[in-house]
């Protein structure tokens, strides 16, 4: 049994996009709804700040030279929260609304992936998976998702998975480092709806996935097969989103949230919105960083 603690009260309204940055041994992560806010916390120090990005923010990655590369409501940004200047990059959905963006993270080769979604009704299969190069060039990868939200890679980097949140369903592709392509979508895993909606995930060194699944009380780890390997239950409803970090790469991060939930069952569920960590003896992968 992994041991399972909460380490920082925030009560994000959906708390989202954990990323660990090595080199500060810090967690990142944001709240995207109502008041779309960005956190930071050192574990070993309890040293805690926050900030107002001044967008609303859906999903990220840390920079190489320091600060973020966004998803937001309204394209994608770059944000230094040293300075607070703020960087409009695009956005492919300016015309197509209510689609905005969602989820995002970044690449081993430094690029930036991030999905959309159809706001107004997410079961709606009208999000896109955009990449976001080095250079700044921005590419449209996929269509008809769902919902599209938690990004990850295998450890060799020669698959991509994508979560298709509303058609609960986990997505795989195969991927080319060298040059940012996908080729081969199909499905890698199919969640029961009595399970909770897929939202984010992470994979590991050996190749499984963790999803954290919302209304399901749960992350299920799948292995590299996409059948499930365990189900780690956790004591809040609505976990969005987990990855690895601390010294070892072995504590797993998980964001949770709040929004939706009656006040009977945020009472019911001490913690929904804070930061989790579950303690674990299974090392994930560093976090990569956008080179752009």
């Amino acid at each position: 049994m992994f041991e399972i603690e909460r380490v920082a009260q925030v009560e994000s309204e959906v708390g989202e996009s954990p990323r660990w940055d090595a080199d500060e041994q810090a967690l990142y992560w944001l709240d995207i709804w109502s008041n779309p806010t960005v956190y930071r916390l050192e574990p070993k120090t309890g040293t805690f700040q926050q900030w107002a990005p001044g967008v609303h923010v859906t999903g990220q990655a840390r920079r190489q030279g320091g600060g973020f590369v966004f998803a937001t409501r309204t394209g994608l940004y770059l944000w230094d929260e040293r300075t607070g200047a703020l960087q409009f990059l695009a956005d492919p959905e300016a015309g197509n609304r209510p689609v905005r963006f969602n989820d995002g993270s970044a690449d081993r080769q430094g690029r930036f992936w991030a999905g959309s979604t159809y706001a107004d009704d997410q079961s709606r299969p009208e999000g896109s998976l955009y990449r976001l190069d080095r250079d700044g060039s921005l590419h449209t990868m996929a269509g008809g998702l769902a919902c599209s939200n938690g990004l990850g890679w295998s450890p060799d980097s020669k698959t991509m998975y994508v979560t298709a949140q509303f058609a609960y369903e986990l997505l795989a592709f195969d991927f080319d480092p060298a040059t940012g392509e996908i080729a081969n979508r199909r499905l890698f895993a199919k969640v029961p709806e009595a399970g909770g909606l897929p939202d984010g995930l992470t994979v590991d060194a050996e190749g499984c996935v963790w999803s954290a699944q919302w209304g399901g009380w749960c992350i299920t780890r799948y292995d590299p097969d996409g059948r499930v390997e365990r189900v780690l239950t956790l004591p809040i409803p609505n976990p969005t989103s987990c990855c690895f970090g601390g010294p070892d790469l072995t504590d797993l991060y998980v964001t949770t949230a709040w929004g939706w939930l009656t006040a009977e069952q945020r009472a019911a569920a001490p913690g929904c919105g804070d930061l989790w960590v579950v303690h674990t003896d299974i090392q994930g992968l560093p976090e990569p960083k956008f080179v752009g």
